[in-house]
């Protein structure tokens, strides 16, 4: 703004300069808020990953984190494990490695806990939280298998009146587990001829077995098979539903013998699609029942 000249002078009017400072009104769009609400999303993403491990993971699982993240002091001196210091407290020379005289560095050492030596060689071999490979699993289970195989055949050998049955049982290690097929022939069927009713000799074999099976903790599973002779009416019963029940009968039978119904995987009748004498499929010993003892599973947590 410019002021008026003094009257009768020359003299150029003085200038006067105004500033205005102008309150800022945008406070509240600042960044503050932002880094705040990063600090809110990263904390609630930590929650719920910390409720989902908690949701996942099994009791010794949550223990073995826990213990990783919960490190115990050693007093090095004491136990003459080697100090915190430099080369551990013994010269570059030297080719002492334990000993009291190695722990010269009076530091602590940070170590994870170390399990108790109490356990037995099966420690850590528990049904959940398993740190054993699947071929660890798998070899002991071939070796359930062989001894599984010879005490039914002890068993069988023993009984004059099963003894003639040897020959109608067969175990076959396949890449599942073992298998142990129940095979008819043209002179003896484990089924009443086109049922599913178990002969008696028959039904005492199948206890016979499922006895054994009980004493392991392997799933199962049962399939049934037939001839391709044909079965009456196909459109009211044919070899699938023949095959389907005799399997599903063998099923209840083992069910006798105390096994648990969760340990039965699979239930299923093929018909004649997986013949055993492949190019005679009417031969009487593709009439079988197979049990296979399924190898367990050996992944972490199980």
């Amino acid at each position: 703004m410019a002021a008026r000249a003094p009257h009768g002078t020359n003299q150029p009017p003085k200038i006067i300069y105004k500033k205005v400072y102008i309150e800022g009104h945008g406070g509240h769009h600042g960044g503050a808020w932002k880094v705040a609400y990063a600090d809110f999303v990263t904390a609630m993403m930590a929650f719920f990953l910390l409720l989902w491990l908690l949701g996942a993971t099994t009791e010794k699982q949550r223990k073995g984190i826990a213990d990783y993240f919960a490190p115990t002091l050693l007093d090095t001196k004491s136990l003459g494990v080697g100090g915190s210091g430099i080369l551990g407290g013994k010269s570059i020379l030297s080719k002492e490695q334990t000993g009291p005289d190695v722990g010269n560095s009076r530091l602590p050492t940070v170590a994870a806990k170390i399990q108790s030596e109490s356990g037995g060689r099966q420690e850590g071999a528990g049904k959940k939280g398993s740190l054993r490979s699947p071929d660890a699993i798998a070899a002991e289970d071939r070796r359930n298998f062989a001894e599984l195989k010879r005490k039914v055949m002890e068993r069988i050998a023993s009984r004059a009146d099963l003894a003639k049955l040897s020959r109608h049982i067969r175990f076959v290690m396949t890449p599942d587990g073992m298998r142990i097929d129940l095979i008819d022939d043209a002179n003896y069927s484990m089924f009443a001829l086109g049922t599913t009713v178990l002969e008696p000799a028959a039904s005492e074999l199948i206890g016979m077995v499922g006895d054994s099976i009980a004493k392991t903790s392997n799933p199962i599973m049962i399939r049934g098979h037939t001839d391709s002779v044909p079965y009456g009416d196909p459109r009211a019963m044919n070899n699938w539903t023949l095959a389907t029940g005799r399997a599903e009968a063998t099923r209840r039978r083992l069910a006798q013998a105390n096994i648990p119904e969760a340990r039965f995987n699979r239930i299923e009748g093929v018909a004649d699609r997986e013949p055993m004498i492949a190019d005679n499929p009417t031969d009487p010993r593709n009439r079988r029942v197979a049990i296979t003892l399924l190898y367990r599973e050996g992944t972490f947590g199980r």
